[in-house]
């Protein structure tokens, strides 16, 4: 597919109806869109929610301008499931995510498990398990757990406590990491 635009709004509303129609064709080549990432200031996500089966993707920052529409569109994507429930997540952890997909060389989906959990879901959450925070930062929208399909855990943890941004949580057991926006530490869980 290709998109003529006379100029940057107008690519924008293009790019932002193809994602919100479920466009399977990929928006880039992986040529064109790892030099429109570092060379031209686009950053891009590719979301999956593993619990909705829902999936976005698009440009969600231009030269540091951060693009409203795509971010809410993150937002849905992020919300907690189970109360349909939707508040505006932090916005570093969209430029986390894209950090540490660029340290990993990788334009792979992010599976989110995880994203903003009311108070309601963390409390029946944090009965079940140890695991879970009563005072959790998903309840801020201040975290997010998710995994990489195809690249190690490892890997991911290893480039997300590199961006010394946040906290991070290695969980090689249920398979995913935990990352949020509050101080820099990490731990491992299970």
């Amino acid at each position: 597919m290709t998109a003529v635009c006379k100029d940057r709004r107008q690519f924008f509303r293009q790019l932002t109806g193809m994602v919100a129609l479920g466009s399977s064709a990929p928006l880039f080549s992986k040529t064109a869109h790892a030099a429109i990432n570092t060379d031209q200031g686009y950053k891009s996500l590719s979301l999956y929610n593993r619990h909705t089966d829902e999936k976005v993707s698009g440009i969600f920052s231009f030269n540091d301008i951060e693009q409203e529409d795509m971010l809410s569109l993150f937002d849905k994507n992020l919300r907690d499931h189970r109360q349909n429930e939707i508040i505006t997540m932090d916005r570093k952890l969209y430029h986390m995510l894209h950090e540490i997909q660029q340290r990993l060389v990788t334009d792979k989906p992010i599976h989110i498990i995880s994203g903003f959990r009311s108070e309601k879901t963390n409390s029946m959450l944090a009965n079940r398990s140890n695991g879970v925070a009563k005072k959790s930062f998903h309840m801020q929208g201040k975290a997010i757990d998710f995994a990489i399909p195809g690249v190690k855990l490892s890997q991911v943890r290893d480039a997300a406590k590199s961006l010394k941004m946040g906290g991070v949580g290695y969980y090689p057991n249920s398979g995913f990491i935990h990352i949020d926006t509050a101080w820099v530490r990490s731990w491992n869980g299970s």
